[in-house]
Formats: C-alpha cells, sequence, structure tokens
C-alpha cells in the first residue's frame, strides 16, 4: 500500500464545501484518508489580484502508482469545474500530490516530491502540523524543519481543526 500526501486548496465557490468534496472524491476514487490536517486559509501565492485560498493537507493509502494517482486527481479537478486558463489564477480545487513514499521521481507530467515545498509556508503549515516528523527525501530534512527554515512570509492562518 503506498502513502500519499496531497494538498487540496480552492479560492473559488463555497471554498469549504469544495474542500469536502474533493475530500469525498478522494475516497471514492483514490483510497481511504488517514490524517487530514486542519484548513488553513492564506491569501494567493504569486498572482495576488484573487481571493485568498482554504488549504489542507491529506495523508491517504492507495494501491495506485503515482501516476495513476495524479490522472485521477486531475479528473477529480476537472469533474469539480477547474480550469486552467490563467497561470496561478483562481481555482475551484487544486489537487497536488506533494509525496508519495520515500519516491523521487520526475516526468513531463509530474515530479514528486512537489518542487514547490520548501518555498511555500501554505503547505508546509499543514503538512508539519499532520506529519511533522516525515522526512523531505532530497532535502533531508522533516516538514518541521522545513517550515522553520521557510522564507515565504505570507501569513497562513488556522481555519478549523
Amino acid at each position: 500500500m503506498n502513502k500519499v500526501y496531497l494538498l487540496i486548496g480552492g479560492n473559488m465557490g463555497d471554498r469549504m464545501a469544495n474542500l469536502a468534496q474533493a475530500i469525498h472524491l478522494i475516497k471514492q476514487e483514490i483510497g481511504p484518508i488517514q490524517l487530514t490536517s486542519s484548513i488553513y486559509e492564506t491569501a494567493a501565492w504569486g498572482n495576488t489580484d484573487q481571493p485568498d485560498f482554504l488549504n489542507q493537507a491529506l495523508m491517504l493509502h492507495t494501491s495506485m502508482d503515482a501516476e495513476t494517482v495524479m490522472h485521477q486527481l486531475l479528473k477529480i479537478e476537472i469533474g469539480m469545474g477547474r480550469k486552467r486558463d490563467i497561470p496561478m489564477g483562481p481555482r475551484t480545487i487544486d489537487l497536488d500530490i506533494i509525496y508519495f513514499n520515500d519516491l523521487v521521481f520526475s516526468n513531463e507530467f509530474i515530479t514528486i516530491p512537489h518542487p514547490k515545498i520548501a518555498a511555500r509556508r501554505f503547505v508546509l503549515m499543514p503538512l508539519a502540523e499532520m506529519a511533522p516528523q516525515f522526512l523531505h527525501p532530497i532535502l533531508n530534512k522533516t516538514n518541521e524543519a522545513l517550515l522553520k527554515d521557510c522564507g515565504d512570509s505570507l501569513p497562513v492562518y488556522k481555519k478549523s481543526n
């Protein structure tokens, strides 16, 4: 069984309902969710002229390989109305694989671990809450240490447990 860490988020429509729907579809299409972080709110990163995001980290088990999981996540995004017409633009839902076991893998479709983990507080805060001692397989630092060393100053607020 593979252990997969995801970050889910969005900033359009009913953000809380979208997270709940994404969790339901992930359970149904990919595998059982074992852990969830609190929900965090943050201003948009990069393209800042858009509504604030809600984000949550999940850990799940699946028998699928990483590329199959990514294909399933993209299907869920499309089914929930995700449009990719503006880079780093607003979205109903965004589903990213952060870690897949301790796999280090990259092709034109997917990079694992997610290449921008260490630079994004909105990813690290929910990860460090849920799996503080998980070791980044390339940087050889825990999520907790990555958060402590993160230079991203964008405020991230815990919205709910």
